[in-house]
């Protein structure tokens, strides 16, 4: 019925809505550094079941097909794509990247984080007024666990090796003093993770909990000093994205129209 078709591509119309969302947001962050693009996962709703396959007729001959109509589209959930984002060049001795698996930990508030933990592939830091390790953003999020840089430290001689030692050099030393080191988290399934802005991800029941440790071991990635790494938001892909969603849009409104010629010839039967 004409009925149904209207509430199929209205459904329709919300999926690609929220999809439409999705793709905005990555284009909008495209040059976010370690940000993760997401895709829209679609599913189809119930069916109305109008002829059941299998049946049986008087000759014993079988159906070998049913009839069924559906009833629209949702979305079903957004995924998180954890590919590796290429490599910037920053030269800046506190941006840190990491290559491969494995998440920055950064404090924060009981509320926001499980165990007051949240998880970054971002590795702008910078220093706060305590000589602390902390994200280079508004809220400034201390490294977890801490490193702390004190303000004898000759300028430039921050030295962060591939397993997330931090050493420096103070005026007159010969050798390097330690300031702290930094620990990866991976995660059984990165996916699961939530998104709670900041560029910050937050441990849930699908993500399991974090296996932290030392860069390098257990399957987590190193660090390389000097680099960030960029979004992994591919905007070729993107706009590519943005224009089929286009086209199923107006496809959408276009069976909107057909169905409401439909009722409309219907209700004028009578005359």
């Amino acid at each position: 019925m004409a009925i149904n078709a209207l509430q199929s591509a209205a459904s329709g119309l919300s999926a690609l809505n929220t999809a439409l969302d999705v793709t905005s947001n990555n284009l909008a962050n495209v040059g976010t550094p370690g940000f993760k693009a997401s895709r829209v996962n679609f599913q189809d709703l119930l069916y109305m079941e109008k002829m059941q396959p299998g049946v049986t007729n008087q000759n014993e001959d079988q159906r070998p097909m049913g009839l069924f109509v559906g009833l629209g589209v949702k979305v079903s959930g957004t995924q998180l794509d954890f590919t590796q984002g290429p490599a910037l060049q920053t030269d800046r001795p506190l941006d840190v990247m990491v290559e491969g698996s494995g998440f920055f930990q950064v404090q924060v508030e009981d509320s926001k984080g499980v165990n007051g933990r949240a998880y970054t592939r971002a590795g702008n830091f910078a220093l706060n007024s305590n000589g602390e390790l902390v994200l280079a953003n508004d809220q400034g999020r201390r490294l977890v666990p801490t490193i702390t840089i004190p303000s004898t430290a000759l300028a430039n001689s921050i030295s962060v090796a591939p397993d997330g030692k931090v050493t420096f050099l103070e005026p007159n030393a010969t050798a390097p003093s330690d300031a702290g080191q930094i620990e990866l988290a991976t995660f059984v399934n990165p996916a699961g993770l939530k998104t709670v802005g900041e560029n910050l991800y937050v441990e849930t029941i699908a993500s399991g909990p974090p296996n932290t440790g030392i860069p390098g071991e257990q399957d987590r990635g190193s660090v390389v000093q000097s680099s960030l790494e960029a979004s992994n938001v591919d905007p070729t892909r993107e706009l590519i994205d943005l224009i089929k969603t286009q086209r199923a849009f107006e496809m959408n409104s276009q069976s909107i129209r057909t169905a409401d010629q439909v009722l409309q010839t219907i209700t004028q039967l009578k005359r």
